[in-house]
């Protein structure tokens, strides 16, 4: 388990620290803003326990560093703490617009270059084997290594499970439809785009957040959700809209996931893609000997998805899925805060 207090700075002040230090990457065009320096000390013994006192007793730092004017409506941030898992080699809590996700895929590939290019974890080629404790559990990854270089990252998370198949849902202005529901570290609705009028290949970015963020409502309000293990985490996250071609097929396979606070992403989205395969799974719609691509539709990036193995987790019946997919560096950052400004803890425009 790796000395994190080596790595990330933390602030000893009471008050608030005035530079927080930043290395920026992204996934498949979806940002992640690493934080390395200037949060304050986090409490807690448990990951859980430490998400609930940055959510409770710091959330203005999220603010500042994922709100502008220091960052904009989709951004998307990482800290690092030490985990409880005594198995884990780092812990992780990640933040968005709106609050604490419980898992973020694009994030954990854009963490496991950074965690190996930094030595927290010892490199080794071809691939570096390491174990990053989110919230929703550990998730296991490989970094390719070689020449002294990071690349490709594959990841398996915590066991991935449909909740609901086919579940009719009234969406104010798009009519009745039916969405599945299921788990891949978050929670997510998926349904064709033809459900909801649109074309994925041709439809405003706009458009597809609206009608997203319509079904995201309408399945909470309709549909009571359970973790296996934590009630915590038994939140809903958003909802992707495909294009419809689940039957498998070589060439990529689009999407585009909504979540947080109408928060668009760039990617495939990695937790997304792992509860989707899921549900093809479910389907029979996917064998682990092929691995699918999936394509965002806002920037037609590739993540490949398969399943590994069937298991259960609590009364689901659950698969452990592959996500593979490349994170890019982007540059460092430094926020710094003047005490008399008055947007200094962010705003959103939406």
């Amino acid at each position: 388990m790796a000395e994190l207090n080596h790595q990330v700075i933390f602030s000893d002040s009471k008050s608030p620290p005035f530079v927080i230090k930043t290395v920026e990457m992204h996934t498949g065009g979806e940002p992640v803003r690493i934080i390395t320096e200037g949060y304050p000390k986090i409490q807690g013994k448990t990951i859980l326990e430490k998400r609930a006192y940055v959510r409770d007793n710091l959330d203005v730092f999220r603010k500042r560093l994922m709100w502008e004017p220091r960052g904009h409506y989709d951004m998307y941030g990482a800290l690092l703490v030490e985990p409880d898992d005594k198995n884990a080699d780092i812990g992780v809590l990640f933040m968005d617009n709106k609050g604490y996700s419980s898992m973020c895929g694009h994030a954990s590939i854009g963490l496991g270059r950074y965690v190996v290019d930094k030595g927290i974890v010892a490199a080794t080629s071809p691939q570096t084997e390491l174990v990053i404790q989110c919230p929703t559990g550990p998730v296991k990854m490989w970094v390719d290594y070689q020449d002294g270089r990071s690349g490709r990252v594959r990841f398996h998370s915590v066991p991935a499970f449909v909740f609901a198949l086919d579940q009719e849902v009234d969406v104010p202005d798009y009519g009745r439809v039916k969405v599945d529901i299921a788990y891949g570290g978050a929670f997510y609705a998926f349904l064709p785009d033809s459900s909801l009028g649109l074309d994925l290949r041709t439809a405003p970015v706009q458009a597809v957040r609206t009608a997203a963020t319509a079904v995201t409502e309408a399945v909470k309000k309709a549909v009571p959700l359970r973790h296996p293990e934590h009630p915590d985490l038994a939140f809903f996250y958003g909802t992707i809209i495909t294009d419809g071609r689940d039957e498998y097929d070589p060439t990529p396979t689009v999407q585009t996931s909504v979540f947080g606070d109408a928060s668009v992403d760039r990617s495939p989205c990695g937790s997304g893609t792992t509860a989707r395969v899921a549900v093809l799974h479910r389907r029979g719609q996917i064998e682990p000997s092929k691995a699918r691509q999936f394509a965002s539709g806002p920037t037609g990036s590739v993540m490949t998805g398969r399943p590994v193995r069937e298991t259960k987790w609590g009364e689901f019946d659950a698969v452990i899925v592959e996500v593979a997919g490349n994170a890019y560096y982007t540059g460092t950052a430094e926020s710094t805060v003047e005490p008399d400004d008055p947007l200094k803890n962010g705003f959103l425009v939406k």
